[in-house]
């Protein structure tokens, strides 16, 4: 942890002065409000996974393929916030686990196309009683009308930005 130096009078408040950014104060930044917001969520749902033998990544791709009969491998890491050779790796344990099945897709065997394998759909079964409780949960505490607003102005918040230019032309992060 960081420690301030013990100063006084105009000393300590130059030396304060001089150790803040033009900006607002980091606690109060949007980035790391959502990222304790995802955090606080989070936390609510890691203890079902890990008993599920599941990380967070595994369990957003098979969520991700429930909705799909079957995605290209580059599209699941867009819909999925994964870097690609971070999803490689997940792919391979996935399918060692007979979660997930892969195949080239007909039209251009270049392309990966990824599935949800029955097993991996039993096992969406067997988490998602708990992943609903745990929701229903959330719900009580925060108001079903407050979270029906935060996911709508979450939403609205991603369309607004979806437009911008990234100023270095790069790529937004994923998560890994």
């Amino acid at each position: 942890m960081a420690r301030k130096k013990s100063q006084t009078g105009s000393g300590a408040e130059a030396a304060e002065t001089a150790r803040r950014a033009p900006m607002r104060d980091f606690s109060r930044s949007l980035p790391m409000s959502l990222l304790r917001a995802r955090e606080a969520v989070m936390r609510q749902f890691r203890p079902s996974l890990r008993h599920h033998g599941l990380t967070e990544q595994q369990w957003r791709i098979l969520r991700a393929l429930t909705a799909v009969e079957a995605i290209e491998v580059t599209e699941l890491a867009r819909v999925a916030f994964l870097l690609g050779p971070s999803l490689s790796r997940i792919l391979r344990d996935l399918e060692a686990r007979e979660l997930i099945e892969r195949r080239t897709a007909e039209a251009d065997l270049r392309r990966g196309m990824v599935s949800i394998s029955a097993k991996g759909l039993k096992l969406i079964e067997a988490v998602a009683p708990t992943s609903e409780a745990i929701y229903a949960t959330i719900t009580r505490r925060y108001g079903a009308r407050k979270l029906a607003e935060l996911q709508a102005m979450l939403g609205a918040l991603e369309s607004s930005l979806s437009g911008l230019e990234v100023r270095d032309g790069g790529e937004p992060e994923a998560d890994e």
